[in-house]
């Protein structure tokens, strides 16, 4: 997926110094900008076809188990509530992630029977025998030394990995070009997401701070594998994540590129999809300044699927 880094000081710079004001703000109102939907990737209908489904049926499924679960609503709606956002994010990008990248089970409790499998055995987070903690001990990471909040420490790791690493022949050891995510936290096959949120480890581990502090839930440590998937597998467990990713995306897009989104759930499916709320945000902001006019986010594929679909999937938290 398209990734845009910056520099740690510069992130923080942004976030701490220049906040966009409210009275600046530009409200993006519900709806697509593009009145058709933008082209789905061939990876998403390769796999959907391997699945000899449709996206229509995987739509469906999905909306099936919502549907049916009232307790995993009341769930969602809950973790909506303690993150300070509108539950259709949450449901926006469940449905986006069972339609275009999985198929839902038919039970929620069958996300829990699946990662009770997996969670069998010691997971290690690592590359060619190299773990992620000694390897973030190099000294190409000093400059993210002594950084205590979770998202701003990793996304340094992540930023010394794209430019440092990515690619590179270091100290004798070739490393992938692909991201530091795929390369280091995803040991059962790289690519692969989890659970019901399809969280990847290292998007939990950034958020760890924020839903220790909102729900008291026990910190994640990178040295601890196990527990991280639990946190992203266990649908008991991962909704906070979800929330806390989606009110991050909602805040990166009004501090830094004064765009207010938190009404418009496809936008907020398009970064739950394409990640890297921050970078994205900051590349919007730079954007605008260098086109002198308003230059407005736009969802993607995924996105624009729920918002065409959003008088539908608000049904679900209503009880329509």
């Amino acid at each position: 997926m398209p990734s845009f880094r910056i520099p740690l000081a510069g992130a923080l710079a942004i976030l701490l110094w220049a906040a966009v004001p409210a009275s600046a703000l530009t409200v993006i109102e519900p709806g697509n900008r593009h009145t058709e939907q933008p082209p789905i990737p061939g990876a998403s209908k390769n796999r959907t076809k391997a699945l000899k489904t449709t996206f229509d049926r995987k739509y469906k499924k999905v909306l099936g188990l919502l549907q049916r679960d009232k307790r995993l609503i009341a769930q969602i709606k809950k973790s909506a509530d303690d993150f300070g956002i509108d539950p259709i994010h949450m449901i926006g990008a469940i449905v986006g992630e069972h339609t275009y990248n999985v198929d839902a089970y038919d039970r929620a409790q069958t996300y829990y029977v699946k990662a009770v499998a997996y969670l069998k055995g010691r997971i290690d987070f690592e590359y060619d025998g190299e773990d992620v903690e000694d390897f973030i001990k190099r000294p190409e990471f000093s400059r993210c030394e002594g950084i205590a909040d979770s998202r701003a420490v990793w996304s340094c790791r992540e930023s010394v990995w794209e430019s440092k690493f990515r690619g590179k022949k270091v100290d004798g050891k070739s490393f992938p070009n692909n991201r530091f995510s795929a390369v280091f936290f995803q040991p059962f096959y790289a690519g692969q997401t989890f659970g019901l949120g399809q969280l990847n480890p290292l998007t939990a581990l950034m958020m760890s701070d924020r839903v220790h502090a909102v729900t008291g839930m026990p910190e994640l440590s990178a040295t601890n594998g196990k527990d991280v998937y639990e946190a992203i597998m266990d649908p008991g467990k991962t909704l906070p994540y979800m929330a806390a990713t989606l009110a991050t995306a909602i805040e990166d897009y009004r501090k830094i590129a004064g765009f207010d989104i938190s009404a418009n759930p496809g936008l907020t499916a398009t970064l739950y999809n394409t990640g890297d709320s921050l970078g994205r945000a900051q590349e919007l902001a730079k954007r605008n300044r260098r086109a002198g006019k308003t230059v407005y986010p736009e969802e993607n594929y995924y996105g624009w699927m729920i918002n065409d679909r959003e008088d539908e999937l608000r049904a679900l938290l209503t009880g329509g």
